[in-house]
């Protein structure tokens, strides 16, 4: 087991490096950044000191080497840089430092401000859009999978069945534009729903307020597709449980119907489910972009997508780089939750 998750973390760490290659190459060519640090009233002098400063009148390779020690939790930093970029963590040796350190994501050439403390402020309301979407997608989508795998054939299976392809087929964008529209604008009155909100309302008297009546639409905006991909997985492994032999036999025993199905057929159908749930969770990360922007709810998404727009790259490329952490992360906690719900994995 232990060496199946160190192969597990080594294959993640190559795709992070990979991300790392792509983010920083990708972001190439698109303006001058000493251009959009200073904006256009910069004159010639200072900006040669920006572009000297970032190392841009170095080779692309020497760049690259450059931004890969920085986001970098290990790397080697003078002890002028230490000082001036603020990098935080264990530092070992004179002039020239061995550095323990957090990755450091360099500054937002809008803000200044520096991009891990940006995304830090914005990465809490994206956790709790994701997982409240999906608590909402598991909880609605297994309870739904199971009852049509029990009634199946019946009204409540081909109502199910109908939903979760219609669920599928809509994109979140659209289903977003929609749910905004109706629960937020035209039927605002009875609901108490807005367009847009975020968790926080900062009032300059009464202080920040938590809205939680905010986060209703955006989950199940985002939440959606994730149900309905549950409802079928759920659906399906529990018709193949239910025709196995050891159920018909706790049939035979007498045992409660709810027992057989809660204690043993779901038990054993849930595997590809935590699949499911552990890779949308992810791909929710990615996927709240677009939800945050159309709900306006403050989050990696609508900061990553406010940064597109004013061409600040820093915080985009921090951004692809904080999601494809989460990604990783999230999917080798999926291979320990096998094991635990499928004992069979621990024997490998």
């Amino acid at each position: 087991m232990l060496q199946y998750l160190t192969k597990k973390i080594l294959y993640g760490l190559l795709v992070l490096a990979g991300v790392v290659v792509i983010v920083f190459f990708l972001f190439q060519g698109f303006g001058d950044p000493a251009r959009l640090v200073l904006g256009q009233t910069g004159d010639s002098a200072t900006i040669q000191n920006i572009r000297k400063e970032l190392a841009l009148d170095q080779p692309k390779w020497k760049q690259f080497l450059y931004y890969l020690n920085d986001v970098s939790p290990i790397g080697i930093h003078s002890k002028e840089e230490i000082e001036r970029k603020e990098l935080k963590g264990i530092f070992i040796g004179g002039d020239t430092k061995f550095a323990l350190k957090v990755p450091y994501l360099r500054r937002s050439y809008q803000t200044k401000k520096e991009v891990s403390a940006v995304l830090s402020e914005a990465l809490p309301g994206t956790i709790v859009l994701a997982v409240s979407a999906m608590l909402l997608a598991t909880m609605a989508g297994i309870t739904l999978g199971v009852v049509a795998a029990v009634k199946k054939d019946t009204w409540m299976d081909t109502g199910s069945i109908f939903a979760s392809i219609l669920g599928i087929s809509a994109p979140s964008f659209f289903m977003g534009i929609v749910l905004a529209y109706l629960f937020g604008f035209v039927l605002s009155h009875y609901t108490g729903l807005e367009m847009t909100g975020s968790l926080y309302h900062i009032d300059p008297f009464q202080g920040r307020s938590l809205q939680l009546k905010n986060l209703i639409l955006p989950a199940i905006t985002l939440g959606i597709r994730p149900l309905a991909i549950i409802t079928q997985l759920t659906r399906s492994a529990m018709l193949d449980v239910l025709n196995q032999d050891y159920i018909r036999t706790a049939m035979a025993k007498g045992l409660r119907k709810r027992t057989i199905i809660v204690k043993h057929a779901l038990r054993n159908a849930l595997n590809p489910v935590i699949t499911a749930v552990t890779g949308w969770f992810a791909e929710l990360l990615a996927g709240a972009f677009f939800v945050e922007y159309i709900f306006g709810w403050k989050g990696i998404g609508k900061v990553t997508v406010d940064a597109l727009e004013k061409l600040d790259f820093p915080v985009v490329m921090g951004s692809v780089l904080i999601t494809a952490t989460f990604f990783i992360v999230v999917n080798m906690l999926a291979d320990a939750l096998y094991s635990v719900v499928d004992p069979r994995i621990r024997r490998r």
